[in-house]
């Protein structure tokens, strides 16, 4: 059963399933913070929010993933898309704090290559257009 949609102003924080993103602005840069599992329906619920928040925000985004234990398939297609979206843009997908179970998959189905890893957020700003 899905849970409630909630919107928080000034730091947005979006819940549905068991997904919960926090959306933080730093100058012309996103900062999406996942939180739990992103896997199924989670995922369709991360897409739609990642694509609104590109809409919304364009420029650089940072994927903090430091509190996302794991993800399946649909999540990694959905961070390929974005990665995709962002190319287009001359942007990249920074994706940081990633738990060695979310590296390990990125490794293993070899898409790591195609983002940005950085250990932290601080990280992740350096020498962020």
């Amino acid at each position: 059963m899905a849970r409630r949609v909630r919107l928080r102003r000034h730091g947005k924080s979006t819940e549905a399933f068991g997904v919960r993103m926090t959306e933080q602005r730093t100058g012309q840069t996103t900062i999406l913070r996942p939180r739990g599992p992103i896997v199924g329906a989670d995922a369709e619920h991360f897409a739609r929010q990642i694509a609104k928040t590109l809409q919304e925000r364009p420029g650089p985004v940072i994927l903090d993933a430091a509190l996302v234990p794991y993800l399946d398939s649909q999540a990694l297609e959905v961070l390929v898309d974005v990665t995709e979206r962002l190319i287009r843009t001359g942007q990249a997908l920074r994706i940081c704090g990633a738990s060695d179970v979310v590296r390990e998959v990125l490794d293993l189905t070899e898409l790591a290559s195609l983002f940005e890893l950085f250990p932290d957020v601080p990280a992740a700003l350096e020498g962020v257009q």
